[in-house]
């Protein structure tokens, strides 16, 4: 009974903000993705926010950007130009 009202108390929480690091596209790939390296020297594969897409908002080699990356180690979201 205590672990499924703990189960509840965290379906509840709100999911915490990733976090935002920035990095240089360092080369453009097919279906929007991009290869990014990030401030830390680590490089990883990156796409467009869907805001960014609704948009059109081009991102080219060489742009500063500010990626959301994934807490499980998938693909980062590019939300801003910079």
């Amino acid at each position: 009974m205590e672990k499924e009202q703990e189960y509840q108390s965290k379906m509840n929480q709100p999911k915490g903000k990733a976090p935002a690091v920035e990095g240089v596209v360092i080369e453009a790939l097919p279906d929007t993705l991009f290869k990014v390296r990030f401030q830390n020297g680590s490089e990883g594969l990156c796409f467009l926010s869907g805001k960014m897409r609704i948009h059109r908002i081009r991102v080219l080699i060489g742009d500063r950007v500010s990626a959301e990356i994934d807490p499980y180690g998938g693909k980062a979201r590019i939300v801003k130009r910079l």
